[in-house]
């Protein structure tokens, strides 16, 4: 990683690590052959297509297309950063991680020290709601709430008593405590000097990270005050729209209900919690952003959207509905719950209880009915204008989904609805391709993989190179690398860098190129078999079979600069130096050509 964590001590740690320790720790994997495999952890099935392999070190997902190595998986599954996934596998092989210009030294240090004030925060409030004398303000309105000393604890709540620095004079020990606390969202800086308490005569709700660690506060004020609601501003460790509440608690419920409800408050997480469901998580005090969907993507297929019935819950539905619709894959579906006008998520689970509240979200409106039923709302179909208008107000929202199943099922809706062929308005919206009905296209993401695993020579080449890194080192690096074919530059770089180090792994020799545009295309090849290879990888001769899929690259790498210079000759002549280069390559191929002449 340059610039960051060198690549050196990237290389020894994933020497020192071993992938199946590290993912059976998290998913319980069982041999299978020489691999181990599991249910994927990272979509729901039920036969284990997980698998991961000791010699690459290395997984992959035949089922999701999710892959890669030790590192990777941490920051899949645990949603951990690179420089922290990094840490979390050298802690646990004894490793200390050089801070040479990693989110450097002092920064991990400044981060130590907020997430520490922060917890000294926490406990403070929480100490507050059992000791301080206007305790039982906030204990009586919690209990108005419905809610117990059980749930309160578990969620962590506390309380800010009234008062201008109580929590400045309790943790501040010195003024830069007192400026770190600024940092950290807890204290404000007075104009005329001195400092006082952010959060003051409210409930308060710790926020957690994806790691657990108490990053930011919300609270909730008691009795009359604006803000209602007040969270922790923007810091180096709180970002609202990034950060989930309720998720680090729920992300095994949502994992196991394959569902995630989405809701306004806090209070409305922890009311659900009390009831038994255990799935629900509220944005904080932002619309649902797309940072948002993608970290709830990662648990669940399943996003449901809970909002009041009333005109600001189904202008917040829509906004929802429009950061969601870039996002939506193949396999992942989203609906939207409206609730009667006047009631949140926190009275009606109260007012009918689990198994009815869990009935509405089951049976919550799916995103393409409720995008179109919206729009139809709008226009008269009975007239033909309207079903025009119907299909350009439906035009800025179809171009926003990706191509796929779905994209395609809705634009069938809308040609229904607007009595247009699905085929002429996939040409109209600008997708010509064929319908969902179509039986040459079961799946995007089936189709979209198979283009990607088609097999081509230098497919071939990269991939074997990626797979037995020890096949390098008969390479002819320099003939390489005068290599003039798509793809030859890569190819030279993996053999250069697979050369430098025979004996790294797979996923080893993956990592080397994380922070280039090649990454990705990388990972895939790393698992990639070639399906005009029908030879098992025990009975194949490697080495014979990459020296003749490079003989091959060169012969057309030699035919296609022929081609060019034959051409030029055709259209405007060669130069000296090109005639002898198309009379020695013509030699090379075994054919006769012109005779070099002099200028």
């Amino acid at each position: 990683m340059a610039g960051r964590i060198p690549e050196k001590f990237i290389d020894d740690l994933l020497a020192r690590v071993d992938i199946v320790d590290v993912i059976d720790a998290r998913v319980p994997l069982k041999k299978a052959g020489k691999d181990y495999k599991a249910c994927c952890p990272f979509h729901e099935e039920k036969t284990p297509s997980f698998t991961v392999s000791a010699d690459k070190q290395f997984y992959h997902c035949f089922g999701c297309g999710e892959h890669g190595t030790a590192i990777g998986f941490l920051m899949n599954y645990d949603h951990m950063s690179f420089p922290e996934a990094v840490r979390e596998l050298a802690a646990k092989v004894g490793m200390e991680v050089p801070e040479e210009a990693q989110a450097s030294a002092e920064t991990v240090s400044r981060n130590d020290t907020l997430l520490e004030l922060l917890k000294q925060a926490d406990q403070y409030y929480r100490r507050q709601l059992r000791e301080h004398p206007d305790a039982g303000r906030a204990t009586g309105y919690l209990k108005g709430r419905g809610l117990s000393g059980e749930i309160a604890a578990e969620f962590g709540l506390g309380f800010a008593p009234p008062g201008w620095d109580n929590l400045t004079k309790a943790i501040g020990r010195d003024e830069q405590t007192r400026e770190d606390m600024v940092t950290a969202g807890l204290a404000v800086r007075k104009d005329q000097g001195g400092y006082y308490d952010r959060f003051r005569e409210r409930v308060m709700f710790p926020i957690h990270d994806y790691r657990g660690r108490i990053v930011g506060f919300g609270g909730r004020v008691i009795g009359e005050g604006e803000p209602k609601y007040l969270n922790s501003p923007e810091t180096p460790l709180f970002h609202k729209g990034r950060e989930v509440y309720g998720l680090y608690r729920g992300r095994d419920a949502i994992r196991q209900e394959q569902r995630v409800l989405v809701v306004e408050g806090y209070m409305d997480v922890v009311a659900l919690a009390q009831y038994g469901i255990n799935y629900a998580v509220a944005t904080l005090g932002t619309a649902t952003t797309r940072d948002h969907l993608e970290r709830l993507f990662r648990f669940t297929p399943e996003v449901v959207f809970a909002f009041d019935g009333d005109r600001a819950g189904r202008d917040a539905a829509w906004r929802a509905l429009e950061n969601v619709l870039p996002i939506m894959e193949s396999g992942r579906q989203v609906s939207f719950l409206f609730l009667p006008e006047g009631e949140d998520p926190d009275s009606m689970v109260r007012k009918e209880g689990t198994e009815k509240f869990a009935d509405r979200i089951r049976n919550a409106r799916p995103l393409g009915e409720y995008l179109i039923d919206s729009l139809v709302e709008k226009v008269d179909l009975s007239r033909m204008d309207g079903r025009a208008r119907l299909v350009e107000l439906a035009r800025p929202l179809i171009e926003k989904l990706p191509n796929g199943v779905f994209r395609q099922m809705l634009i069938d809706r809308l040609g229904e609805k607007g009595r247009v062929s699905a085929e002429n308005l996939s040409t109209l919206l600008g997708n010509p391709q064929q319908t969902a009905s179509s039986s040459k296209d079961t799946s995007s993401r089936a189709a979209s993989r198979a283009v990607r695993q088609k097999s081509t020579l230098m497919r071939h080449a990269i991939a074997l190179v990626l797979q037995h890194p020890e096949l390098a080192a008969k390479v002819d690096l320099g003939r390489l690398q005068q290599m003039d074919l798509p793809g030859a530059q890569l190819l030279a770089q993996v053999v250069e860098r697979a050369a430098e180090g025979p004996q790294r792994s797979t996923g080893a020799l993956v990592e080397l190129f994380r922070e280039t545009e090649h990454y990705q295309p990388l990972q895939k090849l790393a698992v990639w078999i070639d399906p005009a290879s029908e030879v098992a990888t025990s009975e194949r001769d490697l080495q014979r079979e990459l020296t003749d899929v490079l003989a091959r690259l060169q012969r057309q790498a030699l035919q296609g600069r022929i081609e060019t210079l034959t051409s030029k000759e055709a259209l405007t002549g060669l130069n000296t130096a090109e005639k002898q280069e198309l009379v020695a390559l013509l030699a090379e191929k075994g054919s006769p050509g012109p005779t070099p002449e002099s200028d």
